[in-house]
């Protein structure tokens, strides 16, 4: 167990360091004014690189904005698609860079995609094998747990860049449309940072969780 929480606690400290980021300079960003809702950031960013064709759409939740590949639509969160704020602007921006991303064929970008399957799976199966195996006794069944412990790793390994390249097409785009001006720039930036330390802490998460379990499985087998 000790050994457990040398892997997990750091990762756990940053991911709650990285949310109180996200809340505070969110709210902050909230109450700062922008010119342009954030669906229509969204809107000029991409039809300022002859996006068009991509559709903007309403989805329901809190902070569940994306941009889905397979159906070149980018969907906001009503208080992204409708805040007048810079919260808003900076997170609408941020999605059009992954359509952008998707537009230009950015390799990692493709390759997330490509990785979501075998992820997903990994993050529903890998416990369960585990606990499987060590019920059953079947190293087979542990190693199996280990690698989809693995796949989760790699994917967020994976969608570092994807993530970091998006927010910084978003800065890119907004500076050069004039969406944010100077003053403004460090509170989109704060936001786009913050939300950015959130992928750092879950690729650490993933990544000191498959290390353990590898650990584990491997050193036990030395030891037998």
């Amino acid at each position: 167990m000790g050994l457990y929480l040398l892997f997990i606690i750091p990762p756990m400290i940053l991911a709650m360091v990285a949310q109180g980021l996200v809340s505070s300079r969110y709210a902050r960003a909230k109450q700062a004014p922008a010119s342009l809702t954030g669906a229509a950031a969204a809107r000029r960013v991409l039809d300022s690189v002859g996006l068009q064709a991509v559709e903007i759409e309403r989805v329901p939740g809190h902070l569940t904005d994306h941009y889905d590949p397979s159906a070149k639509v980018l969907r906001l969160s009503d208080e992204v698609y409708d805040g007048r704020n810079l919260a808003a602007i900076g997170i609408a921006a941020h999605e059009a860079g992954h359509a952008i991303q998707d537009a230009k064929r950015y390799a990692p970008m493709a390759l997330r995609q490509l990785a979501v399957p075998a992820a997903s799976f990994g993050s529903n199966s890998a416990f369960l094998l585990i606990i499987l195996g060590a019920a059953m006794n079947a190293a087979g069944l542990i190693l199996a747990g280990v690698v989809c412990f693995g796949l989760v790793a790699a994917f967020q390994i994976i969608n570092l860049p994807v993530e970091f390249n998006a927010s910084s097409r978003a800065k890119e785009r907004l500076a050069t449309l004039g969406f944010v001006g100077p003053q403004e720039a460090p509170i989109v930036r704060g936001v786009l940072s913050a939300a950015a330390l959130t992928y750092v802490a879950a690729m650490l998460s993933a990544l000191m969780t498959f290390l353990y379990y590898a650990l584990m499985f491997f050193g036990g087998s030395r030891d037998e």
